[in-house]
């Protein structure tokens, strides 16, 4: 299997190492054990006021759940995301127990989607987020409340074999992992004045 590990500069946890997005999944079934502890995961992420705004949707391959969200996506995620044996649709609450605007919903969502995203990691899965999809087709679709927002479609599933891939998706499927330096990234003083903290 291609596992890509980051060539990190730093040492990293394991689980962040090998986190990464594929496309080409080997169909198999994720048991309901292994989904329980990814979402209990994403149910202990921390959250601004502990509002816990995210929401999910799940379906397995071959259930009316499933299909729909499969509906949703872009032609190009079509191509792969059907090897996928499970897919979702995260969301978030946009307002706070005052029914007032939530700043932070979107933000606590990617918390929660990470702690998800890493947790499925321990247990040997891997997760690929998009937000190739339509939107507007899931809110139907799934009768999602107006004071709800779709953020993201997520796969998750076993690592395939590249070769099930779509020709035109095989080379990026095995093609190395990139990232900018931290020192891109981390200001000090000014935006954009590099911090003394990567100079080695």
């Amino acid at each position: 299997m291609n596992i890509k590990t980051a060539s990190n500069d730093f040492p990293i946890s394991d689980l962040l190492r090998d986190r990464w997005s594929p496309r080409a999944f080997n169909g198999l079934p994720v048991e309901n054990e292994k989904l329980r502890r990814i979402f209990e995961a994403a149910r202990w992420s921390p959250s601004a006021s502990n509002l816990q705004p995210w929401r999910f949707i799940i379906g397995e391959k071959g259930s009316v759940t499933y299909d729909k969200i499969f509906s949703t996506l872009v032609e190009f995620n079509k191509l792969w995301a059907v090897t996928a044996p499970i897919l979702m649709l995260s969301m978030t609450k946009k307002t706070n127990n005052k029914e007032e605007h939530n700043n932070s919903a979107d933000y606590d969502l990617g918390q929660a989607v990470a702690n998800l995203t890493f947790q499925a990691t321990a247990e040997g899965l891997f997760v690929h987020q998009m937000g190739g999809f339509n939107v507007a087709e899931a809110v139907k679709l799934f009768n999602i409340p107006e004071h709800f927002s779709v953020a993201t479609a997520i796969a998750v599933g076993y690592l395939g074999n590249p070769e099930v891939l779509h020709e035109n998706l095989k080379k990026m499927e095995i093609s190395k992992r990139e990232r900018i330096k931290a020192n891109d990234f981390v200001f000090c003083g000014t935006f954009g004045q590099n911090t003394e903290l990567f100079n080695l």
